[in-house]
């Protein structure tokens, strides 16, 4: 399949419950990491599920504006394959040298813009439809979801642009009336606005699934440490509004990208490849039925223990979880119940112990981990 090893999907139709629903496909930031999306828009297809709504952040609003304006999958996976560092990024090497630390950015403008005008056209978002394209206004410090009702008689290509334009490396954009910047600053994921009016939200997190452990970050220099920094940021905003989610059901669907920089440009098939394998394996777990609101799927049986050797007594873990974690008379954190079921939001106090002395077991898979808990429950 142009070059890409997609296995076949069953003809059967798993999650048969979403095909005649109205859908909202949520495309989160990530910078190259989110050619996952192309794999995920893949499956979808060949799964029958085709959203009315899109909505995205950074990359995730090219990929959505593409796709909207019927950019065929086909011609975005060869546009990532061929996309290089060039094609991005050009040092503002003018702006530096005569404005200093008063210049907008580290790189300039045009490579994004044409970028994003190849595969968005020239028309007000009013007249694409069924896009909604996540940015900050960069001077009220507020986030602004282009394409919303009274929010659609901008240019496409300008608020793409602007969702793109992360601080410090591109500068910001006028859209409309507003000076606004990349959304991922506020709201990498924006579930809550793109769910309104929906039966069912599919969210893919490209940008902050499993943050890791970054080793000689200080020493790769500016953008590296900035877009560390910037991850983690991203992660701990997103925590709230998944663990508190009150919407339609959301199937959360995180790619196995993590391991790879924002920026890197040489892996857009194993991008593409894993956005494509996380959906096959996420839509597989639902279970027959409709799903309920304010839930958030797929959902899986686990088991947590902690390490008394390991636990050091911070109690840190308590105090991210005080209904799931307890200190008992020794001063060492234990579990109240052993088992539960959890969604991939589910979990994120685990990665947080210093010791790594909790551990989620797989019911499904029976495999050991001390990351946090939506990655036990994605390995396979």
């Amino acid at each position: 399949m142009h070059g890409l090893s997609f296995h076949l999907a069953e003809e059967r139709l798993a999650a048969s419950w979403l095909v005649p629903q109205r859908v909202a496909l949520v495309l989160g930031g990530g910078g190259l990491k989110g050619f996952a999306h192309i794999g995920v828009m893949r499956a979808l297809e060949e799964r029958h599920i085709l959203p009315v709504r899109y909505a995205g952040t950074s990359v995730g609003a090219l990929i959505a504006a593409a796709r909207v304006a019927g950019v065929s999958l086909e011609e975005m996976e060869r546009r990532a394959i061929g996309c290089s560092k060039r094609d991005l990024f050009r040092l503002n090497r003018v702006g530096m040298l005569i404005e200093r630390s008063r210049t907008s950015s580290l790189y300039l403008e045009q490579p994004l813009r044409e970028l994003v005008n190849a595969v968005t056209p020239n028309v007000s978002l009013r007249d694409l439809g069924s896009l909604l394209v996540n940015t900050v206004d960069l001077e009220r410090g507020t986030i602004v979801m282009w394409g919303l009702p009274g929010l659609e008689n901008v240019n496409a290509r300008d608020a793409v642009y602007a969702s793109c334009a992360l601080p410090g490396f591109f500068p910001p954009a006028k859209v409309g009336e507003r000076v606004c910047v990349d959304g991922g600053t506020i709201d990498n994921l924006p579930t809550a606005i793109a769910s309104l009016g929906m039966d069912a939200v599919i969210a893919v997190d490209v940008g902050n699934t499993d943050l890791g452990r970054a080793l000689d970050v200080t020493r790769r220099g500016f953008a590296a440490i900035y877009m560390r920094a910037a991850s983690v940021m991203m992660h701990a905003l997103q925590l709230n509004p998944l663990a508190t989610w009150s919407g339609p059901p959301m199937l959360l669907i995180r790619p196995r990208v993590g391991h790879r920089d924002w920026f890197e440009f040489s892996h857009a098939e194993e991008m593409i490849q894993a956005g494509y394998d996380a959906t096959m394996s996420a839509l597989d777990e639902l279970v027959d039925g409709p799903l309920a609101r304010n839930l958030i799927y797929p959902r899986r049986r686990i088991r947590l223990s902690v390490n008394r050797e390991k636990c050091i007594g911070c109690g840190v873990c308590t105090a991210l979880a005080p209904r799931i974690m307890k200190m008992d008379s020794h001063g060492k954190a234990y579990a109240s119940k052993a088992e539960h079921e959890w969604s991939p939001a589910d979990g994120e106090f685990v990665g947080h112990c210093p010791t790594e002395a909790i551990t989620v077991e797989s019911l499904t898979s029976r495999r050991l981990t001390t990351r946090p808990a939506e990655q036990a429950t994605v390995d396979r």
